[in-house]
Parts: structure tokens; C-alpha cells; sequence
């Protein structure tokens, strides 16, 4: 009896032992195939905090949680069955699915730089701006908005990481890809919450006895707006560098070498300075990709505005001027109110 225990207990040991080791590499595994996506999770990390630009400080990590939530959800759910089946049955179909992905993220991007276009030559109404900043259909949009863009970006990472532990069992695949998931999404999610928090944490410091941590704190809170705007441009960029990335990319994929070769041949040339090629080539390569994601993006958008849109339903400018009249006496509200 005791040497028929003895034995299971050391059958247990080994599993045990195999169950570690499994583990072990499923992590290393998932760490490898993390940081060949790390361009692109720093690309999602710059997009997302332009989605909170804007809102009222305590809206702002509601707002990155929902969007969390969203991308975690688009990793897990969506993206993970879906990439694993077509690993296992048609491979060749994730190259024109990540294309069209590309497409969506460079038309987009040449929307909102067109957009940009038109505030800065027509000029742009506080009180309507305002208004729909105070909505709760705004932050509606914008969470909307940046779960599609993140879904793009996480196919992206998600398919590189696949790409990755392509020769992996079946299993081991789809526990690789769901700790990737789980980690970039709360990695990039993570950083994005204590960005737009800085000017907070600013203003804790500004609150302290230490002269130089109330400098700091100072310095904080008057350069955020300027981080803000700046990583707002960097966002709708990366939106457009990467969709351009996925085309090219594709492109060459699919048997049409011309423009990744000439993208390619330009990297080496520029990588060839003294000092700075490394940077050099790497810059080449961000160009060539944004321009043609910015040029594919605007030929969408060209079609898109061909398509006659619907009509609004009787009363809905009633009620929205109703909800700007609202939103504003919210924020300045009446003497006798207040």
C-alpha cells in the first residue's frame, strides 16, 4: 500500500515537474513573441490617449478602462479563435485580412488629417466643441472609435506573435497567444492610464513642502497640454504608418514585390550613414509606409464621400441643439443656478 502510494506521489512529481516546464516555456515563448510586436504596441500606446484629449479629468481613466476592456476583449474573443483557425485551415487569408485592417487604419488617419485641415482653415465654434465634449454620445464615439483602431493594432500583434510560434503545438499556440493578449493589453493600457494622470500627479507634487518637488510638479502640469496635443498627432501618425506598413507588407506577400522592394533598397541606402543609419533607415522605412497609408487612405476616403449618406430623422437637430444648450448650461451655469 505504501509503495503503491509512494509511486503515485512520484507519478504526481512528474507531472508536476512537466506542467512547470510547460509553463516556463509558454512564458518565454510569449515574452519572444511580445517583443517582436513591441513597434506596434508602442504605436497603440501612442493612439490611445488621444481618445481622452479633452474630457473632463474624471472621465479620463473610465474612459482608458473601457477602452481596455474593449481591447482585451477584442484579443481574447475575436481575434485569438479566429487567427488560431486560420493558422490551422488557411493561412494565406490572414495577409488580406491584416491588408484591409491597413486600409481601415489609413483611411482613418487621412480623415483626421483632413479634419485638422478643415478646423485650421475654417475655424472651429468653442460653444460647439464644448457641447459635444460634454456629451455622453461623444465619449460614446470616441470609445467606439478606438476599440475598432485597437482592433486592428491587436490583429497586428497578434498575428506577428503568431507568426512567432507558428511550429508550436496547437495548445501551446493558443496559451501563447492569450498570455500576449492579457499582457500588452494591460501593458499599453496600463501606460496610457498614467499618461493622461501625469497632470494629477503634477498637481500632488505642486502640493508638497520640497521647493524642487513642487518645480517638479509645476513643470508637470504646464507641459501635459503640450504632451497631450503632441501625442494626439502621434497617434493619428502611428494609425497611419502601420496601416501603411500592412499594405506594403501584404503587398509583397502576395507576389507584387515592386514598392516593398523599392521601400527596402531605400532603407539599406540610408542605413549605410556613418553614426546614424540604424535611425536613418529607420525613419526611411516609417516615411515610405506612412506615405503610402496616407495615400491609400485618402483614395478611401475620396470613395467614402461618393456614398450618399442617410438622412437624419425628423427632430434630430432639435435634439441635439437641445443637448448643446444643455451640455453648456452644464459647464457655465446661470448665477441664480450656481
Amino acid at each position: 500500500m505504501s509503495g503503491g502510494l509512494a509511486a503515485l506521489l512520484d507519478d504526481i512529481a512528474a507531472i508536476a515537474k512537466v506542467a512547470a516546464a510547460s509553463i516556463d516555456d509558454i512564458g518565454a515563448a510569449a515574452g519572444k513573441a511580445s517583443a517582436k510586436a513591441v513597434g506596434v504596441v508602442v504605436d497603440d500606446t501612442a493612439v490611445t490617449p488621444r481618445y481622452v484629449h479633452g474630457f473632463l479629468a474624471s472621465r479620463e481613466l473610465p474612459i482608458i478602462w473601457r477602452i481596455a476592456k474593449g481591447s482585451l476583449r477584442n484579443k481574447l474573443v475575436f481575434i485569438l479563435p479566429v487567427a488560431i483557425l486560420l493558422s490551422q485551415f488557411v493561412p494565406w487569408a490572414m495577409t488580406p485580412l491584416l491588408m484591409i485592417g491597413g486600409t481601415y487604419l489609413g483611411f482613418e488617419g487621412a480623415e483626421k488629417v483632413l479634419e485638422a485641415l478643415q478646423r485650421k482653415k475654417h475655424g472651429e465654434s468653442p460653444r460647439e466643441a464644448l457641447a459635444e465634449l460634454g456629451t455622453p454620445e461623444h465619449e460614446k464615439k470616441m470609445i467606439s472609435g478606438a476599440i475598432r483602431t485597437d482592433f486592428i493594432l491587436s490583429a497586428e500583434i497578434m498575428a506577428i506573435a503568431l507568426a512567432e510560434v507558428a511550429s508550436e503545438p496547437l495548445l501551446s499556440r493558443i496559451l501563447i497567444l492569450a498570455v500576449v493578449g492579457v499582457a500588452i493589453t494591460a501593458l499599453v493600457y496600463g501606460v496610457a492610464g498614467l499618461i493622461v494622470k501625469l497632470d494629477d500627479i503634477g498637481l500632488a507634487l505642486a502640493e508638497r513642502k520640497s521647493k524642487g518637488v513642487q518645480g517638479l510638479g509645476r513643470g508637470l502640469v504646464a507641459a501635459m497640454p503640450i504632451v497631450m496635443r503632441v501625442l494626439s498627432v502621434v497617434g493619428i501618425a502611428a494609425m497611419i504608418w502601420v496601416g501603411g506598413h500592412l499594405i506594403l507588407v501584404g503587398a509583397d506577400t502576395l507576389g507584387l514585390h515592386a514598392p516593398y522592394s523599392l521601400v527596402h533598397h531605400l532603407v539599406e541606402g540610408a542605413s549605410t550613414i556613418p553614426a546614424v543609419g540604424g535611425f536613418a533607415g529607420w525613419l526611411v522605412e516609417t516615411l515610405c509606409s506612412a506615405l503610402v497609408g496616407l495615400l491609400v487612405g485618402f483614395v478611401v476616403v475620396g470613395v467614402v464621400h461618393f456614398i450618399p449618406k442617410r438622412k437624419p430623422r425628423p427632430g434630430h437637430e432639435t435634439e441635439k441643439s437641445e443637448a448643446i444648450e444643455e451640455s453648456l448650461r452644464l459647464e457655465h451655469p446661470a448665477p441664480d443656478e450656481e
